[in-house]
């Protein structure tokens, strides 16, 4: 019988296209796969993904743990991700619900978020963000947090000294009865960063007696003005009525004080300018929820304030600054969400969703003078309501087959997109062998940014949407033996086209403007495997591996006989991606294993090998050991990171230098109370 059970669980996790990250005992006992994820392609991370390195953002935790591409220049920069050959500002975000895309620039900064503040993530590919919101022609990256707390009041306390000078500390304070449950996270990080690093974009001659060059070395630099100060407080209450009613209230505050490290081809004196963004942000989420067994229904009500700061100034003469850029955004959101879902029978599943984001966005650079010698604000003053509706049904006719269609509608500042559908279906092959496959197509389009639009100078209130079809079909089975082995694995193939694509181009005029000129054809391949063994008593070995092939070209029109574009791989887009984790535990002992890899990313659109025109392959490695020590008044965790462990010298962005290898070493507290 438990055999039987274990299996059931594993045949539905492979029904649901999920890519779990977890180990066998974090499995849970289902008789029926949920109706919800018929069709999808999704990437859950497990608890432990999140968890294994808390000093890392989540930039770091989905670059070592998913398939999709991850940008970034070291830490306390700017980390974008993109699925499938797409743009960061395909990605579509979502936190309790609340979409948290920058409305000025469309994406998101992750390395903003701590996977401390994260309780549960997931991914949905390509068309499965049709599900959640409309815009995300790349994908979906779900976030939220759990009401979930032992019983009475519990404390945690964790420190993390680091190369660099870096010092990170986390705090949790929990408290939950039959009723409340309250949590408060609190993280503070702050390093001056200045790591050490060979300039491969400069030269030093070495000079004979005679002052004559007999050759040249790359000389050791430090990553200079690249500190950080950051500071967060994440605070949760719920109360559950224990009549189906629950209630919540969660609030996100983020501090930070960020320098932008100098590139490797700037000359200047580091104590010669400043370069510094600073950032205010409140995000908030109210929430009403009403469960029965056959239906739910739930509002949420968000608020979300962001003071953004960025100023670039230069010492022209000893005390003399003068800014080079004095840029002040001030953005508020209000936002409005209602669901519903009826299960009227094993069979059937319906949900309907509506919401409303609206956005003011103030922003200016007072750095511009007239011909009178006073300064001028340049910038824009907008805001913009987002409508966002949508209803699916989903039928599963029996065990082995289940289809779901989906219609959405976007309204954007009072432009309607058409109706958006998307068609989901997955079905059982092989029931001894659990294979499964399922498919997927849907229609999908994005608005311009309010950057796009009215950026001064250079904002273009003329551009269409973007607009494109995704088509995915994939395979997946897990095998197992209950409390010995589970190996799931599971391939997906997708083909993507975007039209109107918005990009960013130089004019006669000096400024850059967005037009729309580009189709991209994007297709490859997405692969997973998931293994869990248990050889010994006190023994679990889990390995977690992905990879990505993923060609992306402009298809569209040359612009000019000079356009060397037509036919290239998209700037900044990896044709291969893999990762690989290894854990091993032992009683009160854990040791892991991370590996991650990029192939050859160009930086022009020509697909030149020019100097400055392409990054080369890296791999990176990190390891950690870490044991638990069981005392009467606490639990105390020990941890140490290696980062980098084979010292690769490589850039993830041109001219921004990343680590060699690095420490980090964790000390916890747990008290018993």
């Amino acid at each position: 019988m438990c055999k039987r059970l274990i299996s059931s669980v594993l045949i539905c996790a492979a029904l649901s296209g999920v890519a779990q990250i977890n180990t066998l005992d974090e499995f849970v006992v289902t008789s029926r796969r949920p109706l919800k994820d018929i069709g999808l392609t999704k990437t859950v991370l497990g608890s432990a993904a999140l968890k294994d390195n808390i000093a890392s953002s989540l930039a770091d935790v989905l670059a070592f743990n998913s398939p999709i591409f991850v940008k970034n220049s070291g830490r306390a920069t700017l980390s974008t991700v993109a699925f499938r050959g797409t743009g960061p500002g395909h990605t579509q975000v979502t936190w309790n619900g609340m979409r948290i895309n920058n409305p000025m620039m469309g994406m998101t900064d992750f390395s903003t978020i701590p996977s401390y503040f994260v309780d549960a993530a997931s991914l949905l590919h390509g068309a499965g963000s049709v599900t959640e919101t409309g815009g995300g022609l790349g994908g979906l990256v779900r976030l939220g947090t759990i009401p979930d707390a032992a019983p009475g009041f519990n404390a945690q306390y964790i420190q993390g000294i680091g190369s660099f000078c870096t010092f990170d500390e986390f705090l949790r304070l929990t408290y939950a009865d039959d009723h409340w449950v309250s949590s408060t996270r609190a993280v503070y990080s702050s390093s001056p960063n200045e790591f050490s690093y060979i300039n491969h974009d400069k030269k030093e001659n070495i000079y004979d007696d005679n002052h004559n060059i007999i050759g040249q070395y790359h000389p050791k630099e430090k990553n200079r003005s690249g500190s950080f100060k950051d500071f967060q407080l994440l605070q949760e209450v719920y109360y559950n009525t224990g009549h189906g009613d629950r209630i919540g209230l969660n609030a996100w505050y983020i501090n930070s004080n960020r320098e932008l490290p100098v590139t490797t081809t700037d000359y200047g004196n580091q104590n010669a300018f400043d370069n510094r963004q600073r950032e205010q942000t409140v995000r908030a989420v109210a929430s009403w929820g009403h469960f029965r067994n056959t239906w739910r229904t739930s509002t949420k009500a968000g608020y979300m304030y962001t003071h953004m700061a960025y100023d670039y100034k230069r010492e022209t003469a000893p005390g003399i600054w003068a800014h080079m850029t004095h840029s002040r955004s001030r953005i508020n959101t209000a936002y409005v969400q209602a669901d519903g879902e009826y299960n009227p029978t094993e069979k059937w599943y319906f949900t309907a969703n509506a919401s409303v984001h609206r956005q003011w966005v103030h922003s200016v650079d007072r750095t511009v003078t007239t011909t009178d010698g006073d300064k001028a604000g340049v910038g824009y003053d907008r805001s913009r309501t987002e409508v966002s509706a949508s209803a699916s049904a989903k039928w599963q006719p029996t065990p082995r087959f289940g289809l779901s269609a989906v219609l959405r509608e976007d309204i954007y500042g009072g432009k309607y997109s058409p109706i958006i559908p998307a068609l989901f279906v997955d079905g059982i092959l092989c029931q001894r062998y659990n294979i499964v496959a399922r498919a997927s197509i849907s229609r999908n389009y994005r608005f311009p940014t309010l950057n796009d639009l009215y950026f001064l100078p250079g904002g273009n209130p003329d551009l269409k949407n973007e607009s494109g079809f995704t088509y995915d079909a994939g395979l997946s089975g897990i095998i197992a033996r209950a409390g010995t082995y589970s190996l799931d694995a599971g391939v997906t193939w997708f083909d993507s086209y975007i039209d109107n694509w918005i990009i960013w181009l130089p004019t006669t005029k000096g400024f850059f403007s967005p037009r729309n000129i580009k189709k991209v054809h994007s297709y490859g391949i997405e692969g997973k495997v998931n293994l869990g063994l248990k050889p010994a008593k006190d023994w679990f070995i889990n390995v977690h591996g992905t990879y990505s092939w993923t060609p992306s070209v402009n298809s569209g029109k040359a612009m000019s006989a000079a356009d060397m574009s037509i036919g290239k791989q998209l700037p900044y887009v990896p044709r291969h991606s893999a990762t690989l984790t290894g854990r091993l535990s032992w009683r009160t002992w854990s040791f892991m294993y991370q590996w991650c890899y990029y192939s050859k990313r160009y930086t022009m659109s020509s697909n030149e090998d020019a100097p400055g025109g392409s990054l080369p392959t890296y791999f990176i490695s990190n390891a950690s050991l870490g044991k638990t020590i069981s005392l009467r008044p606490l639990d105390l965790q020990l941890k140490l990171n290696v980062n980098n462990l084979f010292d690769r010298d490589y850039q993830t962005v041109l001219s921004h230098p990343m680590p060699g290898i690095n420490l980090e070493f964790f000390v916890g507290i747990t008290p018993h109370w």
